[in-house]
């Protein structure tokens, strides 16, 4: 007996109806296989079922990379973090004097924050072309195509930038808003 022979698909039509109906329909085909192959064991799965099936390693590799960015993005911050405290630290004769001459909080803040932008500036525009990329490729092997637009990677941009600005700001506000004769008064 061919392999098609033991494989057939039927469309059960419910229109509203309950499960139960659903069951009687399936044991009475069950009833029929068994009439037609009594020695072969009656199997049977729903279609939305075993196409479910098909994108499992897709939802886990979702997850995964869900996390594993959450675990970046955390790490990065605390890098970020650390290396404006550094800076804030080791402009801190620099920030005082400039606070003596009329330098105002902003301009201190946008100071300190200035290279820090532009390093996530030129991430993003490393990153997102190799993104792109890895995108489409993921991507293609799909029977529904679905194209990437260019705001995501803007979105993703203004996020990053945002992230950076609030990491770096806090501790540039911080900064700009200690005594200056303290920092000045310790040399």
């Amino acid at each position: 007996m061919p392999r098609q022979a033991k494989n057939i698909g039927v469309k059960l039509a419910t229109k509203g109806g309950q499960f139960s109906d659903v069951k009687a329909t399936l044991a009475s085909i069950e009833q029929q296989w068994k009439s037609v192959y009594p020695d072969n064991k009656f199997d049977y799965t729903f279609l939305d079922d075993s196409i479910a099936r098909l994108y499992e390693k897709e939802q886990k590799t979702a997850q995964l990379i869900n996390t594993a960015t959450a675990i970046a993005i955390l790490i990065s911050c605390m890098g970020l973090f650390g290396l404006a405290t550094f800076t804030a630290q080791q402009r801190t004769k620099e920030i005082g004097v400039r606070k003596v001459l009329g330098a105002s909080v902003g301009s201190i803040v946008a100071l300190l924050s200035k290279d820090f932008l532009k390093l996530v500036i030129i991430a993003l525009v490393i990153s997102s072309p190799i993104a792109w990329w890895g995108m489409n490729q993921w991507l293609k092997d799909f029977a529904y195509k679905v194209y990437l637009e260019w705001w995501v990677f803007a979105l993703a941009g203004v996020l990053a930038i945002a992230i950076a600005v609030l990491t770096v700001g806090f501790q540039s506000v911080k900064a700009a808003l200690t005594n200056p004769v303290k920092s000045l008064r310790s040399e």
